[in-house]
């Protein structure tokens, strides 16, 4: 699990394509600190596996269902990436939940400063839009940022100097593509909502006052 706290920002050194996958292999150094095969790193928001490391480098599979629902099926040699380690049992709970697991693109529709505010509006599909809700949390290509607004197609974000200065937002420009992941708690909630009950028959509605009731709510 990760907060969307970006700790560095790391530069792709080498890209190995295969058929319907990839390996990535980035330069960073605080990430490395302590790391360890099998430790995981969200890059621009992914959960990635460490598969080897060393000389402040480490390597990463990307796999076919990472590549087709993200943005690092882009990815090019000199490319800067956010990156987190997962979230330490005693570390600070600084953003919100994230997975590491994209749940879809969106493009960067504009760019407007307010102040010592930068405003992103973002256009994406209606599948992801349809969990974004205004002053909620959204992770943006592994940054945890609130939304400010929600429109039919698109949504805002508006970000402090620091983001800007310590992701790699601060670089991004209007058309870029960039990895969108909605808050968890709300899809576990339509999961309940919606899903039939434990031990109902296939007619039963979800989450009742009665299966409330029964399980001590």
């Amino acid at each position: 699990m990760f907060t969307g706290i970006v700790e560095e920002i790391g530069i792709i050194e080498e890209v190995k394509r295969g058929q319907h996958s990839a390996v990535l292999k980035i330069r960073a150094e605080k990430v490395l600190e302590d790391v360890h095969l099998g430790d995981s790193i969200a890059v621009n928001g992914v959960c990635l596996t460490v598969t080897s490391f060393g000389g402040n480098v480490f390597s990463a599979d990307v796999m076919h269902e990472t590549l087709d629902r993200s943005s690092l099926k882009g990815m090019t040699k000199g490319k800067k990436v956010n990156l987190e380690r997962a979230m330490a049992a005693d570390g600070r709970f600084g953003g919100h939940i994230v997975a590491g697991h994209v749940d879809g693109t969106g493009t960067i529709a504009g760019i407007q400063k307010d102040d010592n505010a930068v405003w992103f509006t973002v256009k994406t599909s209606p599948e992801v839009l349809y969990y974004i809700v205004e002053k909620g949390s959204i992770t943006i290509d592994g940054i945890s940022l609130t939304v400010a607004a929600v429109g039919r197609d698109s949504f805002q974000v508006s970000t402090i100097p620091h983001t800007l200065a310590v992701t790699t937002l601060g670089l991004r420009r209007e058309g870029d593509i960039v990895n969108l992941e909605n808050d968890i708690v709300g899809k576990y909630i339509e999961k309940f909502v919606r899903a039939p009950a434990p031990e109902s028959d296939s007619a039963g509605g979800g989450l009742t006052k009665e299966f409330l009731s029964k399980y001590g709510f």
